[in-house]
């Protein structure tokens, strides 16, 4: 079954509350430079879980997952207040690996870039086997 239209509004909504919350109201020096990246909402209203990415290194993604954990009520009363619906949902804090996953790629870009690079010199230096005309003719044929 698909995301209700629904959740998915209220997905919206909570990401635009919690990041304005976390620019404006929270002040806690451990939350580094974040930014909220996606937000999914169970069927039923009752979970969300909020993806987010952090710059800098795994000192200030630690630091910033627990910041977000002790400002987790103060989130949810913002949340509750702004989407004016009789279920808050639950908020669950996950470090999105998206940054992670493109260098990967971009590694993995390199690495195949470099193989292409390589195999092209060797096309430029390759001979047939069978000389200039491998392939056999119809005059061959007739010659057997």
């Amino acid at each position: 079954m698909g995301k209700s239209h629904r959740a998915a509004k209220v997905a919206d909504r909570i990401k635009v509350v919690v990041a304005q919350a976390l620019e404006n109201r929270i002040k806690d020096p451990r939350l580094g430079f974040i930014t909220i990246t996606d937000v999914r909402v169970t069927g039923d209203l009752q979970q969300a879980s909020i993806f987010y990415t952090v710059l800098g290194d795994d000192e200030a993604r630690a630091n910033t997952a627990k910041a977000l954990e002790s400002a987790k009520g103060v989130l949810r009363t913002e949340v509750g207040r702004e989407l004016g619906t009789r279920i808050v949902p639950t908020l669950t804090f996950i470090v999105d690996a998206l940054s992670e996953s493109a260098r990967n790629f971009e590694e993995l870009l390199d690495q195949v870039k470099k193989h292409d690079e390589e195999i092209a010199h060797l096309r430029e230096s390759a001979r047939p086997i069978g000389g200039e005309t491998p392939y056999r003719t119809a005059r061959d044929l007739a010659t057997e």
